[in-house]
């Protein structure tokens, strides 16, 4: 289906994008030009607030939502920047009516749009509302829409988790400011869950949401456990392809956020679960869910990206936790069989790269703490546990402890570190990580966005004693450095790149780190 000749100024949609269409987007034909504009009344008046942009099944969609004080008729409305004369939204721009429901939070309503056929790099700008009653107006740039791109994932910016709301959202503010100035380029913002300490506080979500960052750039949502107790999370991230049937819901999903979620990007495969719901079946319907997406929409990826809350190679405070126990049981031979390459995690508050993990065991005994390259063999896959992003709160490592889950003991070759985890690490200073996505390889890269210095709630409020690396004993490293980066060459089908058993990169092959 192609909007391109009723939707001006943008293009045609691309045909795999077209499963995780919304209704609203579907919906466009009826609501082009004014005609929206004219259904609301002259004297309606709403307070529009809490304006986040979102992902879309596929890299020619975004979605856009927001609350609302009425649910009188609205839309957004979207232009080439190029073709924004004078601040004015003419006959280039294109109008898409937007889904309003009633908000079971704040007694007003939560509205939704995913905008469709958008090109490739190129700016657009676009506002929410409708005639007379405009929001300001935000832009984002779309990349290429094949090869090479970049993305950011961000752990738990948790607002008001440090017991002072306005300090986090500080931390969180400069996390995405220095992300963003050192990465202006990337595609996404990728979430690892508990975007707020409490789920329906919402000035826990204003403060999240404040950063114009998350109108600029795609923000896929990801459900923590903090965020799972209410219906906050739903109202504020509409996101593609969702089943939001019982097994992705732990508890009353009336009451409850949930679901899990899927879309694609640049030959990308991204798979996005609930793992709040994880008891009563819940970890096998969610692999049952990865089954169905992987079988449907694998062949169209190069890559498969699962992402969710709860680490199961966790380092700190939830590493022995026994739903955590019980998900490293259920996940990993699922995830080795379905091909995933990398899995994204939250939850934990500290950073850690795991081994390459083939059924739930370290693939190649070989494999060196910390090395900077990774072949995989099939079925390996790549666990990532991000810190905090915004330094609301902090987790220190734990030794191994086998009288509490003696399958996640020590590592032999680093006994200090657990057996899964080539690199565990916690400075008590922000940090995020930078994924970059090329035709031979994945770059995972976990850098600085802080320091001890404010903004860093946690340490500001003297809830940790120390800081910096080697548990506050060298000094804290400059914003924007590395804390750790691997070059990881997937599985192809063929063969381990042509590497030999033990995993290890040709000479020749050294321009594959650069």
């Amino acid at each position: 289906m192609k909007f391109e000749n009723r939707t001006q100024g943008l293009g045609p949609v691309r045909r795999r994008v077209a499963v995780g269409a919304t209704a609203a987007a579907m919906g466009i034909t009826a609501m082009l030009g004014s005609g929206l504009a004219t259904a609301a009344h002259a004297a309606d008046t709403a307070k529009l607030t809490g304006i986040v942009l979102g992902v879309g099944a596929g890299e020619s969609q975004r979605a856009v939502s927001w609350y609302s004080s009425t649910d009188t008729p609205q839309m957004v409305q979207v232009v080439p920047t190029a073709k924004l004369k004078h601040g004015e939204f003419d006959k280039h721009a294109a109008t898409f009516p937007a889904t309003i429901t009633a908000n079971k939070v704040t007694g007003g309503y939560n509205a939704h749009v995913t905008i469709d056929g958008l090109k490739k790099k190129t700016k657009y700008s676009y506002r929410v509302g409708f005639e007379g009653n405009w929001s300001p107006t935000y832009s984002f740039e779309t990349q290429d829409f094949k090869g090479d791109f970049d993305f950011l994932f961000f752990g738990d910016p948790q607002i008001g988790a440090s017991g002072n709301v306005a300090k986090d959202a500080a931390g969180w503010a400069d996390t995405l400011n220095v992300a963003l100035a050192a990465n202006p380029k990337t595609a996404l913002l990728v979430s690892g869950g508990d975007q707020v300490e409490t789920a329906n506080t919402e000035t826990q979500w204003d403060a999240f949401l404040a950063p114009d960052k998350l109108r600029q750039y795609p923000w896929a949502a990801t459900i923590g456990n903090h965020d799972v107790g209410g219906k906050a999370y739903e109202q504020h991230f509409w996101t593609p392809n969702t089943d939001r049937s019982a097994p992705y819901y732990n508890g009353d999903a009336t009451t409850r956020s949930g679901g899990d979620y899927w879309y694609e990007y640049n030959d990308v495969l991204f798979i996005d679960l609930n793992s709040n719901a994880y008891a009563n079946g819940a970890d096998a319907a969610h692999i049952q869910y990865v089954t169905d997406v992987v079988k449907e929409h694998g062949d169209d990826a190069k890559y498969t990206v699962l992402v969710y809350h709860h680490s199961i190679y966790s380092p700190a405070s939830h590493a022995n936790d026994g739903d955590n126990q019980q998900r490293r049981k259920d996940f990993p031979t699922a995830f080795s069989n379905l091909g995933v390459d990398l899995v994204l995690q939250g939850h934990d508050h500290a950073y850690t790269r795991s081994y390459e993990i083939k059924n739930g065991q370290k693939a190649n005994p070989k494999e060196q703490p910390g090395a900077a390259e990774v072949v995989q063999g099939p079925g390996g896959v790549i666990y990532v546990t991000a810190n905090s992003a915004s330094g609301s709160k902090y987790y220190n490592l734990t030794a191994p402890d086998t009288t509490k889950d003696p399958n996640y003991g020590p590592d032999p070759l680093n006994p200090k570190s657990h057996w899964a985890n080539s690199v565990e690490n916690q400075e008590h200073v922000r940090t995020y990580v930078k994924v970059q996505v090329r035709d031979d390889k994945l770059v995972v890269e976990n850098l600085r966005s802080g320091t001890c210095a404010a903004p860093n709630a946690a340490v500001e409020l003297g809830q940790e004693d120390w800081c910096g690396p080697d548990s506050g004993a060298t000094a804290a490293q400059p914003v924007g450095s590395t804390v750790d980066k691997v070059v990881i060459h997937p599985y192809d089908g063929k063969g381990d790149h042509g590497k030999s058993d033990e995993h290890k990169p040709a000479a020749d092959e050294s321009a594959w780190l650069q």
